[in-house]
């Protein structure tokens, strides 16, 4: 995704979109969207170590971009956002005065596990979060009595969604920004 200024707030209505497709209950949803917040708004927040901040109006601007990874794996669904920043970010400490640095706190809080790693293959670094998924959630009992090499059957009065790549929007984004 580009960092325009409206991209954490399309990462977050991009997250909505897949993970209730996906069946995820709407409460898993809002801290998922919660959790893409604060880590996107840090990929576009952040720039680049070495590099000083410019005004998004500056002539010296130029588009930079983040990636969004949803994933459903086991009993959570993990969220994970590349940025071409390498440094770790930082729990910090902030009183209660502050305006900002809570964004990894709120992760830590939110989240099952969180954590982040170099890259491969290109510069930067990957911040990830996880939030478990209830045991009931929808379509388990489907997955459970099919064969896995059927795909789902739609019974009368259902609907079945086309299967979403969660990083179309981001592809996208990408494409826009450089216009």
């Amino acid at each position: 995704m580009a960092d325009i200024p409206n991209a954490v707030g399309l990462a977050r209505l991009h997250t909505a979109d897949v993970l209730s497709r996906w069946g995820v209950h709407a409460g898993i949803v809002e801290t998922v969207q919660l959790l893409v917040s604060e880590l996107a708004t840090n990929a576009v927040r952040h720039p680049k170590e070495g590099e000083e901040e410019t005004s998004p109006f500056s002539v010296r601007n130029t588009v930079q971009t983040f990636e969004l990874t949803l994933e459903i794996i086991g009993d959570a669904v993990k969220v994970s956002v590349w940025d071409r920043d390498t440094r770790p970010p930082v729990l910090k400490q902030v009183g209660v005065e502050a305006t900002g640095g809570r964004g990894i706190f709120i992760v830590a809080v939110m989240s099952r596990r969180w954590g982040d790693y170099p890259a491969h293959g290109v510069p930067g670094k990957v911040v990830w979060a996880e939030v478990g998924l209830p045991a009931n959630r929808v379509g388990e009992d489907e997955r459970s009595t099919r064969s896995p090499d059927r795909p789902p059957i739609a019974g009368p009065g259902k609907l079945r969604s086309p299967r979403v790549d969660p990083n179309m929007i981001g592809r996208v984004l990408v494409g826009v920004g450089r216009i």
